[in-house]
């Protein structure tokens, strides 16, 4: 069930969304948190469909803010507010609200969105493009108690790691960081079957991939190693080296889907491994609403070492501190 509104407010589309609720059939709520989109139009659909596949694991209001900038400066001008609700079998399992907010109203989006929010319920924001600076301090973000970014959509992802360091605040999180949960449950599992001390690790992956950076900083921070960062054609992350009193234990992915794990004194075994879409991504980060201590630690620890390394390949363990391949853009902007 589809229901338009055209230059309406907040009231109305409460209003809509319970003379919709009654017309399908389902006036209980049974919703577990409200999820607001931030995005643009272009990436909307994507966004959209990711978060209804997501509502199947967690059923919610989903609130999608789209910013329709005019280019006529007297449109500009003129504060418009327009609504599709969505209920029953176009909504997933939860409600879907699409805002698209024009003229002085896009600089009041969270006036627009506090009304619309489930009472007693958990909210999270989920910026799917130009994330701010400091999502915690940005006016839908301090609404919010968990805040999920995407450096990866970012034009530069490797600086928007470091901003995301910068401005950390509990409750943040990164879609980056999620893709490589499955990388850090291998490896961890492959540390726990052959107890040994590891002396040093090499990750290789695209170049400018901050699920790359993050895994290279999360072994550098938890085993107090230097890690090395190399650079390969992908896609994504490809490989793990971790050289160790037990010999070499190595996870390499290079097509993107099926994964070797190497052992010295163990045969080797094909591990599934594919790269993962986005709603099992989304899906994972609403699974805990906590703020994520070891993601924090990671990404502070990697950045803290970008602005005093000298060593291009290496994000260092210990006293040996170097950057990832941020410092690489920068000489290659410099030279440009």
């Amino acid at each position: 069930m589809k229901i338009d509104l055209t230059e309406t407010t907040s009231s109305k589309i409460n209003k809509a969304l319970v003379e919709g609720r009654r017309a399908i059939g389902t006036p209980a709520i049974g919703m577990v948190l409200t999820l607001v989109i931030v995005t643009d139009e272009e990436n909307a659909y994507d966004a959209l469909k990711a978060a209804n596949d997501a509502s199947r694991e967690h059923p919610s209001r989903t609130l999608v803010v789209i910013k329709r900038v005019s280019r006529s400066p007297r449109d500009r001008a003129k504060a418009r507010l327009d609504a599709e609700v969505r209920l029953g079998t176009d909504a997933g399992t939860g409600e879907t609200v699409i805002l698209r907010l024009y003229g002085d109203v896009i600089d009041h989006a969270q006036s627009v969105v506090l009304p619309l929010l489930l009472p007693d319920a958990p909210v999270v924001v989920w910026w799917a493009v130009n994330a701010p600076l400091d999502p915690a301090k940005d006016p839908l973000g301090a609404l919010a108690q968990r805040r999920v970014t995407d450096a990866y959509a970012a034009e530069q992802p490797i600086e928007e790691l470091s901003a995301r360091a910068n401005t950390y605040t509990p409750g943040d999180t990164d879609l980056s960081w999620a893709r490589i949960t499955p990388w850090r449950s291998m490896l961890a599992a492959a540390l726990d079957q052959a107890p040994c001390t590891v002396t040093s690790a090499e990750v290789t992956g695209e170049e400018f991939n901050p699920s790359c950076e993050l895994l290279a900083m999360w072994l550098a921070d938890r085993l107090k190693v230097p890690v090395t960062r190399k650079v390969s054609g992908g896609p994504g992350l490809t490989a793990v080296r971790m050289e160790s009193s037990a010999g070499a234990i190595v996870l390499d992915r290079p097509d993107g889907s099926l994964a070797t794990l190497s052992m010295r004194g163990q045969p080797d075994r094909a591990v599934a491994l594919k790269r993962r879409e986005t709603a099992e991504l989304l899906a994972e980060e609403l699974r805990r609403l906590d703020p994520d201590e070891i993601y924090a630690g990671s990404l502070k620890y990697g950045v803290d070492r970008i602005g005093d390394g000298t060593n291009e390949q290496s994000t260092a363990g210990g006293d040996a501190p170097a950057p990832p391949a941020a410092k690489k853009a920068a000489k290659k902007a410099a030279a440009k």
